[in-house]
């Protein structure tokens, strides 16, 4: 494996698993999904385990949306929150891997969301790193690195996906995921 200050190795298509230590409220108990990270432009991702709990037609009300009217919009990040985001997600079987497109149009999300080839998901804000920031993050250990499986993008397991996705790092991850966010209301 190479290691991440190789300039060859590119974070996209990662996922990554908030530290149980990063106490960031940006970024607690958060997986983030890397679409795009070049060594000179930086690196763009989007949260995929903080609901907005609004649908496009929500915030959108006075604006026809047609098929991506009920799509569930997601808290994308920290930046640039004033902005309605599209993103599709892809499982690719040849190379096993995700793949995402974010910014797309509203005509191509909508296309999308009514075949099957996709999934279509809505991001009020991102999450981005200037030139060697997020590498830094994972050299300090902030985040934990992992492969994305084709279910990471269901909604349906949002609420775990943080928690389940820990437990894979092994027994002591599994039992601090576990752990209530505040102990003290325990």
């Amino acid at each position: 494996m190479r290691e991440f200050g190789s300039s060859s190795l590119s974070l996209a298509g990662s996922l990554l698993v908030a530290h149980p230590s990063l106490l960031d409220p940006n970024f607690r108990r958060t997986v983030i999904f890397v679409s795009s990270n070049d060594a000179e432009e930086g690196s763009f991702g989007v949260t995929l385990n903080q609901p907005a709990d609004r649908t496009v037609s929500e915030l959108l009300p006075d604006r026809e949306m047609g098929a991506l009217s009920g799509v569930q919009v997601f808290i994308g990040g920290p930046v640039a929150r004033d902005q309605l985001i599209f993103a599709a997600f892809e499982w690719n079987d040849e190379e096993e891997r995700m793949e995402c497109r974010h910014h797309i149009d509203v005509e191509e999300a909508e296309e999308l969301v009514t075949s099957s080839s996709a999934t279509v998901r809505a991001f009020v804000g991102y999450a981005g790193w200037t030139k060697g920031q997020l590498e830094q993050e994972l050299a300090q250990k902030a985040w934990l690195l992992k492969r994305p499986e084709p279910r990471v993008i269901e909604s349906a397991h949002c609420d775990s996906l943080w928690r389940d996705l820990l437990a894979t790092f092994g027994p002591w991850f599994r039992i601090v995921g576990e752990a209530p966010e505040d102990p003290a209301l325990n």
